[in-house]
C-alpha cells in the first residue's frame, strides 16, 4: 500500500491532567502516514483523485486546536477516527509527540495503527 504522509505538523491545543495545563496551550507534533493508492492520480495527474493531505492537515488543525483532552492518548485516537471518517484513508499511522513535557527528552508521546 502506498503511503501519504504529513510530517511535524504542528498544532497548539490545550492538553494535560494538571491545573496549569488546562489555563494554557501547549505546542504538540504530529507525523501521520496513510496508507491511499496513488496510481489513480498518478495516472491522472488531477488532483481531485489524490488524498489531499492540505485537507487532511487543516481538518486536523481545527480539530486539535478547538480540542481540550487530558491524555494525549485519547487525542491521538480522535484524531486518527476523524480521519478514518473523512478521508479515503485505508489504515493509518499517527505519532503524536508533546514536546517538552520530560525533562530532557525532545518529546513524549504516543504511535497508533488503525484500519478501517
Amino acid at each position: 500500500m502506498d503511503k501519504v504522509f504529513i510530517e511535524a505538523l504542528e498544532i497548539e491545543t490545550v492538553i494535560g491532567i494538571y491545573d496549569w495545563e488546562r489555563k494554557i496551550r501547549q505546542p504538540l507534533v504530529f507525523d501521520i502516514e496513510m496508507g491511499f493508492d496513488n496510481r489513480v492520480p498518478a495516472a491522472s495527474d488531477a488532483i481531485a483523485d489524490t488524498l489531499d493531505y492540505k485537507a487532511v492537515s487543516k481538518r486536523l488543525i481545527a480539530f486539535v486546536s478547538a480540542s481540550e483532552f487530558g491524555l494525549v492518548e485519547t487525542l491521538a485516537e480522535r484524531c486518527a477516527e476523524l480521519i478514518l471518517a473523512e478521508f479515503p484513508v485505508a489504515k493509518l499511522r499517527l505519532k503524536l509527540g508533546k514536546p517538552g513535557a520530560v525533562r530532557g527528552a525532545k518529546a513524549v508521546g504516543v504511535i497508533i495503527e488503525r484500519s478501517r
